[in-house]
């Protein structure tokens, strides 16, 4: 199974499972990052880390170590994913 961590930019992939115990799977959850929510990767800082992710229509910035707990699929609700006109991609220029 992939983890966010592992998803490439201008990507979209579709919350699987969020692992992890306590407080911080209740922060990531409270993110938005739930079951069947769909994510985009905006960008990556010059070493990978952290993360700028589109979700529920907002930007969200999370370390590799917090993704790596977040299973995904991949979907292409756009197509070649990053088009900029769905849902998903606005904002994510």
């Amino acid at each position: 199974m992939k983890t966010l961590d592992q998803i490439k930019k201008k990507q979209t992939a579709r919350v699987i499972k969020v692992n992890g115990d306590g407080a911080l799977k209740r922060r990531i959850m409270d993110m938005g990052l739930t079951r069947g929510a769909s994510v985009t990767v905006c960008k990556l800082a010059p070493l990978g880390d952290p993360i700028e992710l589109i979700v529920r229509g907002y930007s969200l910035t999370l370390r590799k170590a917090d993704a790596r707990l977040i299973e995904v699929e991949d979907i292409s609700d756009c197509g070649s994913g990053g088009c900029g006109n769905c849902d998903m991609c606005k904002g994510c220029k």
